[in-house]
């Protein structure tokens, strides 16, 4: 572990950057965040994050106001204001995907910019999700260009799988069992070193490659687990039984790990994952039936849950087209206010497509949409039927009778989190995913 002062810029001040920041910070060493927004930026110098992260009982924006206070923290634009005070750099610029397609142009930006201020003696740690080859094939190169240092002699270059769950990440930044893989044993080394600052657990080594696909790869294991149990509850449906009590059977099994079905997969890491592989499978010439099948189920959930909810509202004498909808949750996950790749987006377009009327709330994301409203009130006023697509702190103890009394006689409550009960009132329709 390093016992010098540690100096260290996290490039990338999203879900991820942010709290690892923060974490670098109140461990003690020197952090400057680096951002290419500048409104971003601005905001996280003034103390203020919408981020629902918390540790030790306080929430990351006391956090960030303490750190900035004291002098640990401090977020920018430049690089070349960055590379002043540190010689570490943990990279977590995120991939998007377009249609299918991994975009390396924002990862490939920041190392065109990094490798121009890069200094001998420097540790690169990229720590996100990639393309597995990307270090090596892509980001190394560039680097190398940009700064005419070789890699592995003049600088280290490492590789670190993210690994948080979002809701815990300072406690797993800490916690969670990490795999690093360096250009060279001495960038390895520099690696663990780095990452040893602020992790208590165990760093396992390999080469970059290996730690690329095994992150690729555990993301897409629980894409496939979702995609089974949504198989699963198509089953249960038409059987007549609770997926959700099956799952609870099934799970007393100690080998067993089934995953629970909701409105689909979502957030930029479980949906992404396969795009993410596919790339060098192509390249490998290989074909990855099993997983191309298991997204296309995960892809087609929204689909299903207006197929039921239409049946439904049949079954009231109502139509889908006309009836007015209100979604609460537009989240990719529960207690969270991230909705990047959020599969209700999914939802919300094809109910319109079909006709229907919606309304959504969610209290905790903060992103405007038209559909959106202010309070759950507006959201529920005279709905035929409502989804329940994410829980969030408003929602987890609510009376769903008095909800109901406010929507549209005959109402439809559509449960996809398994929160609503099965029984509200006679005059009301409960249906679970």
């Amino acid at each position: 572990m390093m016992t010098q002062s540690v100096h260290v810029a996290v490039i990338g001040l999203g879900f991820v950057g942010l709290p690892l920041a923060l974490t670098y910070a109140m461990k003690g060493a020197k952090v400057v965040g680096v951002d290419a927004v500048p409104r971003v930026v601005e905001e996280i110098n003034a103390g203020q994050s919408h981020h629902l992260e918390a540790y030790q009982g306080k929430t990351l924006p006391e956090i960030l106001r303490e750190q900035i206070a004291a002098g640990r923290f401090h977020a920018t634009t430049s690089y070349e204001e960055a590379a002043a005070q540190v010689n570490h750099y943990i990279v977590t610029v995120g991939l998007p995907v377009h249609q299918g397609d991994p975009d390396l142009r924002p990862l490939q930006s920041c190392a065109e910019t990094l490798g121009r201020v890069l200094k001998k003696g420097d540790t690169v740690m990229i720590r996100s999700t990639v393309v597995p080859g990307t270090t090596e094939e892509v980001i190394m190169p560039i680097l190398e260009e940009n700064s005419g240092l070789k890699a592995g002699e003049d600088f280290y270059l490492t590789y670190c799988s993210e690994r948080i769950a979002e809701g815990r990440a300072f406690e797993e930044f800490i916690h969670m069992p990490l795999v690093l893989g360096g250009i060279n044993e001495q960038s390895a080394a520099k690696g663990k070193e780095l990452l040893s600052f602020i992790s208590e657990t165990e760093i396992t080594v390999s080469s970059i490659a290996v730690v690329e696909t095994a992150k690729v790869i555990e993301n897409i294991q629980r894409d496939v687990n979702i995609a089974m149990v949504q198989e699963f509850a198509r089953f249960t449906e038409s059987f007549g039984i609770d997926i959700f009590e099956v799952i609870k059977v099934a799970n007393t099994h100690k080998r067993v790990n089934l995953l629970t079905p909701g409105p689909g997969v979502g957030g930029f890491c479980l949906p992404n994952a396969l795009h993410y592989l596919q790339p060098k499978a192509k390249e490998l010439g290989l074909n990855l039936h099993l997983l191309e099948t298991a997204r296309k189920i995960n892809d087609s959930v929204p689909g299903v849950i207006i197929q039921m909810l239409s049946n439904a509202l049949a079954q009231a004498g109502k139509s889908l087209a006309g009836s007015r909808v209100a979604v609460l949750g537009l989240a990719m996950k529960d207690f969270s206010n991230d909705d990047r790749v959020s599969p209700v987006h999914d939802l919300i377009e094809q109910l319109s497509a079909a006709g229907a009327v919606v309304s959504s709330y969610d209290p905790a994301v903060p992103t405007a949409y038209p559909h959106k409203k202010n309070s759950l009130e507006q959201a529920v006023q005279g709905a035929d039927a409502l989804l329940l697509t994410a829980v969030q702190k408003e929602f987890a103890d609510l009376d769903w009778l008095a909800v109901s009394k406010q929507m549209a006689a005959q109402p439809v409550l559509f449960d996809t989190k398994n929160r609503i009960p099965r029984t509200v009132d006679a005059q009301v329709t409960v249906v679970r995913i």
